[in-house]
């Protein structure tokens, strides 16, 4: 009896495990995995233990199993659920989901990583087949590269970045006679510059496969070289810049990198694809092992498509992508160059989406790209975006919207959320690309957002220039943390930089710090040209090079309860004098050790300050454009605010917390939390993306610390 009562109690235990164990496994309508087999059925995790059934082998074939099971199921009240196991999915074509693959509310369709696992999507192609001619070089033959079918700029070993040889070896080329047009780019731009003897070499070998970066003000364009005219060092470009603007010019001394040289090909870690010859070489770095050594080029310029129907008004929607890693995209330069005009917003991202509705993209990573990450334009409404990271780009990190002003509501990009994201190490190949931009486009929340380690702007809203129409309005950035901006490499940006007329528009709340451009410009809050009715509150704004806030010209902004602290030139920076109000400024400490406090054009009196606080640390006077305080309330301004020291716990450590006996508290400032800023990923790898190795030459900075 006893011997019964054990083994009953045995098989109770195990019965109780195997039912626990069942319960544990995730549950999916079909999977997909490396393992796999489209032949299948993709109702089983992993194949049986004859390999007559098991998961599919692809996604396409998961999504065409979807599509039956909807068609078969039309009044589903539960997700369909597509589990994809780990491993590595090179796709041969992007994967394209129109309004047939649409779920419904109650029925949403979901695309999601296997629990604990990680799927990599990929449009690159893992390169074999590499023979060490050298100890310190690889090479491999493509046939398709040979033969004209297929063409990179991009590689990675181990999942790092690696680029092509690159003159000069330190620092910048510089022009050295100012740029004019040949006959063929006349009235349209800029095609010619002139150079140090030395610098171009007629007898390169590939000479058509090398490209020209030219640095713009807060651009830059990469083009071919069409011709060399040794007698006079000038260098004529194929295609020419998108106008004959000042901004588009070639002037003398701005700066070039020349790139894809064969013949420089010399520091571990380059690398140069051969097109005449199908032959990749590269040069592995110290710790680097052939027989270990992961090294992948990137075959699609796109991975995901989602394409709804906008002359139909028929949407995709209510997708759901969660948990898995889209990597690797391809840019090729086109052969009349490329040089966009700002933002870099005319460039291709790896996920695109038209006239998507209610899609959700949630702890996703996007990496690895030739150009943007994901673009949500004509009519895409009512998506989001959240928890995901954004790393390792080309370009930017997230478009919404487009440049075009669309008439009909259901063709506007609106309402759309990008919530709890890192967007970090941009501009690898694009640098004037931004962290996330808004085009013609209202109604949209940035919340809670980290972004930083780029080269331009962080945050980008508008699309007009000037007090034309505009769709950019209502639009919510809140909470964001945007840091390590610019670098030193372009001019005229901002933490957060808006353009046009946006009532609603709110700023607050948001942490903006450590902005440098390369001259001028490297501003936290930048009102551009037109930027009216928004309102700027609770931000914390320090250590950046131009100003705290700048706006170029606008009307009836309001900057309420914000700090502006420790920037380098000026604190306040107002360009353009109008005839209406330009902005209001109540509430707000201001606090500086250099530099003055209001910068560029403060002519007339259509501003309005008033209940500031502001303190020169230096122990300097505080004056307003050359006047003293006295005076500067004597034309109306400022009429209750104070000159005292604020009181801060530690700001040189950016530590903006108000002492009990703060002065503040006296002109009705609230004090501002230093919590709840940016992303609440992996600290570990949100830090890794902020200081990845630089993309291009960069100054020596001094920049402070974090709070």
């Amino acid at each position: 009896m006893r011997a019964f009562v054990m083994l009953l109690g045995l098989g109770l235990l195990l019965l109780t495990g195997a039912t626990m164990a069942l319960a544990a496994r995730p549950h999916a309508d079909f999977y997909v995995a490396p393992n796999g087999n489209d032949s299948w059925s993709g109702r089983l995790a992993t194949p049986n233990s004859h390999r007559t059934d098991g998961p599919f082998l692809t996604l396409e074939r998961a999504q065409m199993a979807v599509r039956t099971f909807r068609s078969q199921h039309p009044n589903l009240h539960r997700p369909i659920v597509v589990l994809i196991r780990g491993g590595f999915y090179p796709l041969k074509q992007p994967m394209v989901f129109t309004p047939e693959d649409s779920g419904t509310a109650e029925s949403p369709t979901v695309f999601e990583a296997y629990p604990g696992e990680k799927p990599i999507i990929s449009g690159g192609q893992v390169l074999n087949n590499w023979q060490a001619v050298a100890p310190d070089r690889w090479t491999t033959t493509l046939p398709d590269v040979k033969n004209g079918l297929w063409n990179f700029c991009q590689l990675w070993v181990n999942g790092e970045r690696r680029y092509r040889p690159r003159l000069p070896i330190n620092g910048y080329y510089t022009i050295t006679q100012e740029g004019t047009s040949s006959p063929a780019a006349q009235g349209k731009g800029f095609d010619q510059f002139g150079y140090a003897p030395g610098s171009f070499n007629p007898h390169w070998r590939n000479l058509k496969d090398v490209e020209v970066i030219v640095f713009h003000t807060w651009a830059a364009g990469r083009y071919h070289v069409a011709s060399l005219d040794t007698s006079r060092s000038i260098v004529t470009l194929v295609g020419h810049t998108p106008g004959t603007e000042w901004w588009t010019s070639f002037p003398k001394g701005n700066r070039y990198l020349i790139e894809n040289v064969k013949e420089a090909l010399s520091q571990p870690g380059q690398w140069y694809l051969d097109r005449s010859t199908g032959v990749l070489t590269y040069l592995p770095k110290a710790q680097e092992r052939l027989q270990n050594a992961q090294i992948v080029a990137p075959r699609l310029d796109q991975l995901l498509l989602l394409q709804g129907n906008p002359n139909a008004d028929v949407p995709v929607s209510y997708l759901v992508f969660r948990g898995l890693t889209f990597a690797y995209s391809n840019w090729n330069l086109p052969p009349e160059g490329h040089d966009a005009p700002q933002a870099e917003v005319d460039l291709p991202a790896a996920i695109e989406a038209t006239m998507a509705h209610n899609c959700l993209f949630d702890r996703c990573h996007i990496m690895h790209t030739g150009a943007w990450a994901i673009s949500l334009g004509e009519g895409c409404q009512n998506n989001h975006i959240e928890n995901c990271a954004f790393t390792d780009l080309g370009a930017g990190g997230i478009k919404l919207g487009e440049t075009i002003i669309r008439d009909q509501p259901q063709l506007i990009a609106s309402n759309n959320t990008v919530q709890n994201c890192l967007i970090a190490d941009g501009g690898r190949l694009h640098p004037a690309a931004t962290g996330i931009w808004i085009g013609q486009s209202p109604y949209n929340r940035l919340i809670n957002n980290t972004i930083g380690n780029l080269y331009y702007t962080g945050i980008s809203v508008g699309w007009t220039w000037g007090y034309g129409k505009s769709l950019a309005h209502d639009n919510i950035i809140m909470n964001n943390r945007i840091e390590n901006i610019g670098q030193g490499l372009l001019s005229d940006m901002g933490g957060i930089y808006l353009l046009g007329i946006s009532p609603g528009t709110v700023l607050k709340h948001n942490l903006l710090c450590h902005i440098r451009s390369l001259t001028y410009g490297g501003w936290g809050i930048y009102f551009d040209e037109g930027t009216s009715d928004v309102l700027a509150e609770d931000n914390i704004v320090y250590d950046t090079k131009s100003g705290g806030l700048h706006q170029h010209y606008g009307a009836n902004n309001r900057v309420i309860n914000n700090i502006f602290a420790l920037n380098l030139e000026a604190q306040l920076v107002r360009t353009r004098a109008e005839d209406h109000l330009s902005f209001t400024l109540e509430h707000n400490i201001v606090y500086y050790r250099q530099g003055t406090l209001l910068g560029s054009n403060w002519s007339g009196n259509n501003y309005h300050l008033d209940y500031n606080l502001y303190w020169n640390a230096a122990g300097q006077p505080v004056t307003f454009d050359g006047m003293s305080f006295s005076q500067w309330q004597q034309k109306g301004q400022d009429l209750h605010s104070l000159i005292a020291d604020p009181e801060f716990l530690d700001p040189e450590k950016g530590d903006f917390r108000l002492k009990s006996n703060s002065p503040a508290f006296r002109i009705g400032f609230k004090p501002i939390s230093l919590t709840g800023f940016g992303c609440n990923l992996d600290p570990r790898e949100v830090e890794a993306a902020l200081h990845t190795p630089p993309a291009f030459p960069l100054p020596q900075i001094d920049v402070g610390q974090r709070p």
